[in-house]
């Protein structure tokens, strides 16, 4: 690997910084202390800092030289509404709050990034740091477009990271297209006719429309989706009624549904209006149909990505780097950066758990697991990557 020796020598500083985002891990939009933290080490390097997009989030401005173009860096803050279970030193210190998809690393590799960068400023241009709130299912990054990210910090592109347990340590992974899906919830509530469930004749029953419907919206994927377009419709809850002898006035389902494009999207959500209010009518109910529509699929820029792994090739070598990798079904709200500037979101390998401290949970070091930990040998190849994207993407004459 081609690290950066400073950021390499460095190591052991912003691990304790991340140790500690570990430790006080806060929700989305409650961001105050991880926010004043990287907020005055920003500061403390004399980095120019902007407060409040996004409620708790963080814009640093490193400029060096007299060009004008510019970019964003982005990383995530917020933690997960999860009791951690390892027992380690720097555990989470909040019951039902944890950093269980390591968003206090990506927090401090860009610090580390920023230090050197600040040192150094051997790029010619503008780099913006975005420190970014509630990422975990409360829309930050659209939030703080909302608040003006773009109009006060007008940059041409902007590109994140994510580790990724289960790939080795420091590899990349990135595609150019959709990386990740779009995230989407839905609930259909059919009304009909309550009951004696002796009397069935006086009702109208919304459980047998319930459990048809639960049936036919499976036929959507099956049979007007074209087979390679990947989908997923996910039931996921369905309640009907409180007693063994009552026929209830209503019965709904809810669920997930994750798409690679608005396209199909589109279709499915067409689809599934039409089969329930049809359904429905059918056996004499109404539906009620919500169809929420949360985050957007991830997709990446083919310029802006080819540049990216150019960048990775040349630190950790093409044979770690997969420029075709399968694309999850989870989702990430910085799609909406990515629908309003062109950039890059890559994966960087985590590694398989064994770099966990002595009492660490008996689960998985995976994603949105109790006992997942954010592998520190990580911060300087991720800071070092992002280090060179910037050199890369605005060099000196």
């Amino acid at each position: 690997m081609d690290l950066i020796k400073e950021l390499e020598a460095s190591q052991a500083e912003f691990s304790r910084i991340r140790r500690d985002l570990h430790a006080h891990p806060e929700l989305r939009y409650e961001e105050h202390r991880t926010s004043d933290l990287v907020a005055s080490t920003l500061q403390g390097w004399g980095i120019p800092v902007h407060r409040g997009l996004g409620g708790t989030g963080v814009v640093g401005v490193i400029r060096a030289g007299t060009g004008s173009r510019a970019i964003g860096l982005r990383a995530d803050m917020d933690a997960l509404p999860i009791q951690e279970m390892n027992t380690f030193a720097h555990a989470s210190r909040h019951a039902g709050k944890m950093h269980a998809c390591g968003h206090d690393g990506h927090t401090a590799m860009l610090l580390a990034a920023a230090a050197h960068l600040n040192a150094t400023r051997r790029f010619d241009g503008t780099v913006y740091l975005i420190f970014q709130p509630a990422e975990e299912g409360g829309c930050g990054a659209a939030k703080m477009i909302e608040d003006g990210l773009f109009e006060k910090f007008e940059m041409e592109s902007v590109y994140a990271l994510h580790n990724w347990p289960g790939m080795p340590l420091g590899a990349f992974a990135v595609n150019s297209g959709a990386i990740m899906a779009s995230s989407n919830e839905f609930r259909i509530t059919l009304h009909g006719k309550g009951s004696h469930a002796a009397l069935p004749h006086n009702a109208v029953d919304p459980v047998a429309a319930l459990a048809a419907l639960s049936q036919a919206l499976q036929t959507i994927l099956t049979r007007n989706k074209r087979p390679g377009d990947a989908a997923v419709l996910s039931i996921t809850q369905m309640h009907a009624g409180e007693a063994s002898n009552v026929i209830p006035d209503f019965a709904w389902l809810g669920g997930t549904v994750r798409t690679f494009s608005i396209d199909v999207l589109d279709l499915i959500e067409s689809r599934m209006r039409e089969l329930a209010e049809h359904l429905a009518r059918g056996f004499g109910c109404e539906a009620e149909i919500v169809f929420d529509r949360k985050y957007p699929p991830t997709i990446n820029h083919p310029q802006e990505t080819a540049v990216c792994v150019d960048v990775m090739r040349a630190l950790v070598g093409e044979e770690n780097v997969d420029v075709d990798v399968e694309a999850p079904m989870s989702s990430e709200d910085f799609s909406f950066m990515l629908q309003a500037r062109p950039g890059c979101y890559a994966l960087i390998g985590n590694g398989e758990g064994g770099h966990r401290d002595h009492g660490h949970g008996a689960g998985p070091c995976m994603l949105h697991n109790t006992s997942y930990d954010f592998n520190d040998d990580l911060l300087p190849i991720g800071a070092s990557y992002w280090v060179k994207l910037a050199q890369r993407l605005l060099p000196r004459s």
